[in-house]
């Protein structure tokens, strides 16, 4: 599991993970305010393609986010074939005005509120909701690492390359 806070400056203004990591796309279900996010169909295209989850929760109006996103895109050339070998990459697209009680994710096991998720997958850490996170899975969204979290964190090809290879 991962839940990773950026805490650097502002990047360009790309709004999503970029297209060459191919990125499955999840918009929220959203009721009542509340922004629910399905992993199911992930979870499933995991399993087919016997990969692991590479849960991003951004926010189109996030600053951080762009920042790595931007990151990204830069460094693609290097990193593109890394997370297809090996991840499914999810781009939950969540919104800053979405407090952790109106984010759901959903799983195949679970459907909770982000911090209950949290804790369900074992974070160790805040349980406050912040932007982007993410997280690494099994296809039965149990997670695979315990996560950095902080400024400074995924700033070089190396420390991201760290983090998919799973090293702690």
């Amino acid at each position: 599991m991962l839940l990773v806070t950026f805490a650097c400056g502002v990047g360009p203004a790309q709004a999503a993970f970029p297209g060459a990591y191919a990125p499955m796309t999840v918009e929220p279900h959203i009721v009542d305010g509340v922004h629910t996010f399905d992993l199911r169909s992930a979870q499933a295209r995991a399993r087919r393609e016997k990969k692991s989850l590479y849960v991003y929760l951004g926010a189109h109006n996030c600053p951080y986010c762009r920042k790595y996103e931007a990151f990204l895109a830069a460094h693609q050339s290097a990193l593109v074939a890394h997370f297809a070998k090996d991840y499914i990459v999810v781009d939950l697209r969540g919104d800053l005005r979405a407090t952790d009680k109106r984010v759901m994710i959903r799983t195949e096991s679970l459907n909770l509120p982000y911090t209950a998720f949290q804790t369900a997958i074992g974070d160790e850490r805040t349980r406050v909701l912040t932007y982007p996170t993410v997280w690494l899975l099994t296809p039965d969204a149990k997670p695979l690492m315990q996560m950095p979290s902080g400024a400074g964190t995924f700033e070089t090809v190396p420390e991201q390359l760290e983090i998919l290879r799973l090293v702690n």
